[in-house]
């Protein structure tokens, strides 16, 4: 019961971060604001028992996605322009989507029950059969970088990308030999 009450509580920390972002003019407020929303789901995704995707949100999307918003704040405004025009279609295209994506979640089975597919078949498989096939006797390190080898690539990937964007971005700046001082005399 109490796991479903964390759960619930995170769920309604995640609605009222991205309410506070949706109706936040400032943008380094709403820079801020998305980097708690994803520390918020990184903790949501270790009370759902998925610690690798969690460090991977803390990482790109709290930590490196941050930072490439603060550096891009630093060369544009720190005000969004105020825009009054409401684009119906878009809003019904919103709709529609969400309308299809709760009638696609109607079809899938309780979180935990035990005749789902991953429960029935594959979890047993990768327990009992995971240190004869890999040889490794780690089972979360044997699933993966073996069984979910290419999709631990895909995370690996994606964590260089951003880090080596963030290093281009913090590695820009003043020519050397010029300093600040130099800068505000001309």
């Amino acid at each position: 019961m109490s796991v479903i009450f964390v759960n619930v509580v995170l769920l309604l920390f995640l609605v009222i971060t991205a309410l506070a972002i949706n109706q936040q003019r400032n943008l380094f407020a709403a820079v801020m604001m998305s980097g708690i929303y994803s520390l918020i789901c990184a903790s949501l995704f270790v009370c759902l028992d998925a610690v690798d995707v969690a460090f991977t949100e803390a990482a790109v999307g709290a930590g490196i996605a941050t930072i490439l918003f603060l550096g891009t704040l630093a060369v544009t405004s720190y005000e969004e322009k105020r825009v009054v025009k409401v684009h119906f279609t878009s809003l019904f295209l919103v709709f529609i989507c969400g309308g299809l994506l709760i009638y696609g979640l109607s079809d899938i089975p309780a979180f935990g029950e035990h005749s789902n597919p991953v429960q029935t078949y594959l979890a047993d498989a990768y327990v009992n059969t995971s240190f004869e096939v890999i040889g490794v006797p780690n089972l979360v390190t044997s699933v993966l970088a073996s069984f979910r080898g290419f999709d631990t690539l895909g995370e690996t990937t994606v964590i260089f990308t951003a880090g080596i964007s963030v290093l281009m971005l913090l590695g820009r700046g003043k020519p050397k030999g010029q300093s600040v001082v130099q800068e505000e005399i001309k």
